[in-house]
């Protein structure tokens, strides 16, 4: 079987044309000048800086190569940061405020390694085959599976978005300002990042916004946290916590939740196709991906610090959310340090927003084989732009219902995530094994083993979690 070519109508990815018109002019070469799209001109753009940069300096060291990272910097930090949103910054707060400093600090870390292997896969696949995943699934695997790819995706990612408003909310409401002039202003924020009608631009400023994850590495020093005992629990892993049985499951499950999860698969695999990387491009994509591991560990680890102050003075923190949070640390940390939180909170969910309303798009029309890409206008893909904006706008809607179970989605979406983990998964292993997709770039023993290994301890951990929920005694909960 022949390597898949990108031919469909609408695919995101389409090789670049000529776009100045031939010495002779011919009804011939007029068609083909049609053909050239706004995005065929803005990625070809994109790749021609990157050429430039690849032709000045050799070497990551040097001026040309710095800049070369620059330009290749995107869906690897974004696709962490994005997933470090405000139910995640939220389930790793609980850690702090229910355990304090011990098990689960080095626990999140074996989780962003986890997240780092699927999307080390994830780049390669994109980067080789210039296609969605959710194309690949349809054209691979058929329509059924297309279809239910996309329908598992959009459902989980219409859930998250809902808690990522929910964090916006809460976050803001730290200041006092009203629920809908906050969830308004998160409307407004995803509107003008999405509507530049340019990938680059889209990226640099989520890019932007995501950066303010950050805040909570302050609120974390705010909280003077004992730098002796987080060392030690880092280098020695320490048993886990006494105490509730299921609620230790759940905050395991949520925290791997708030790592791995299947939309990082689709968004990354779709920027890194709408920003137009090649297979030369896949060592700048790693390094991406492994910054983006970096930044976004760093940050949840600052969340989980923030917190201990609550678990040492015994406070009960079981039903706390966003603004909660950042009320109840307050005492400890200061005004300064729970406005930082909040903020946090609010950042974390504005840029998951972005990024996974995005996400769900992407998918949308992969497998209809519409328009599906930032560097199309939007009178050009208007189907993409408006599948990625109403759904924002019905998540941000369901957030002001009165009475609607905020609570519930906020407890059970990252739950959610790790269940529908394993299909996900498998896939990716599939189609990052075909090496008529792939060739040389194909998975190897070590890369299988550590997706298989991630793939089954996704599956435990889903298994544990139903088994405790079905037989709690037997489990001695």
């Amino acid at each position: 079987m022949s390597r898949l070519k990108d031919s469909r109508p609408g695919s995101a990815y389409q090789p670049a044309q000529p776009t100045t018109e031939p010495a002779v002019s011919s009804p011939a070469a007029t068609e083909l000048i049609a053909l050239v799209t706004h995005e065929d001109r803005d990625r070809a753009r994109d790749r021609w800086r990157v050429a430039r940069a690849r032709w000045k300096g050799r070497g990551w060291k040097s001026f040309g190569g710095l800049r070369l990272l620059w330009l290749l910097v995107g869906p690897g930090v974004l696709v962490f940061l994005g997933e470090n949103d405000a139910p995640s910054m939220l389930s790793y707060s609980a850690t702090g405020a229910r355990f304090g400093v011990g098990f689960f600090l080095p626990f999140v870390i074996l989780t962003f390694m986890m997240g780092l292997i699927v999307q080390e896969m994830t780049v390669r696949l994109g980067a080789v085959t210039h296609r969605g995943h959710a194309e690949l699934i349809f054209d691979r695997f058929g329509k059924f599976w297309g279809f239910f790819s996309m329908g598992d995706l959009v459902l989980g990612n219409f859930l998250t978005l809902v808690t990522e408003f929910i964090g916006v909310r809460a976050g803001l409401g730290f200041f006092g300002v009203r629920p809908s002039i906050a969830v308004g202003a998160g409307l407004v924020l995803v509107l003008a990042a999405i509507t530049t009608g340019r990938y680059w631009t889209w990226e640099r400023i989520t890019l932007g916004l995501a950066i303010f994850n950050g805040l909570f590495i302050p609120a974390a020093l705010l909280a003077h946290p004992s730098w002796p005992q987080v060392g030690h629990a880092l280098l020695t892993w320490t048993p886990l916590p006494r105490g509730d049985r299921g609620e230790i499951l759940l905050l395991i499950l949520a925290d791997i939740g708030a790592t791995v999860t299947p939309w990082m698969i689709f968004f990354q695999q779709s920027a890194v196709v709408d920003k137009g990387m090649q297979p030369r491009d896949i060592a700048a994509g790693r390094l991406d991906t492994v910054l983006g591991t970096l930044l976004a560990s760093t940050f949840a680890i600052a969340a989980i610090l923030a917190t201990v102050p609550l678990f040492h003075h015994g406070i009960n923190a079981a039903d706390f959310q966003g603004a909660q949070f950042a009320q109840a640390i307050e005492p400890w940390i200061g005004h300064v340090g729970a406005s930082l939180f909040a903020l946090g909170i609010f950042e974390a969910g504005i840029v998951a927003a972005i990024a996974i309303s995005t996400s769900s798009a992407y998918a949308f029309g992969e497998v209809l084989g519409m328009a599906h890409s930032l560097n199309r206008p939007i009178r050009e893909a208007w189907p993409f732009y408006l599948f990625l904006l109403g759904s924002a706008c019905a998540a941000a809607a369901l957030v002001l219902i009165p009475h609607a179970p905020l609570e519930f989605i906020v407890l059970t979406v990252n739950v959610i995530a790790v269940l529908a983990m394993p299909p996900a998964l498998a896939f990716l292993l599939l189609l990052v094994n075909d090496r008529d997709l792939m060739g040389e770039h194909a998975n190897g023993f070590w890369g299988n083993l550590a997706g298989v290994t991630v793939t089954v301890l996704l599956v435990c951990a889903g298994l544990g979690f139903g088994l405790f929920t079905i037989f709690p005694k037997l489990l001695g909960g």
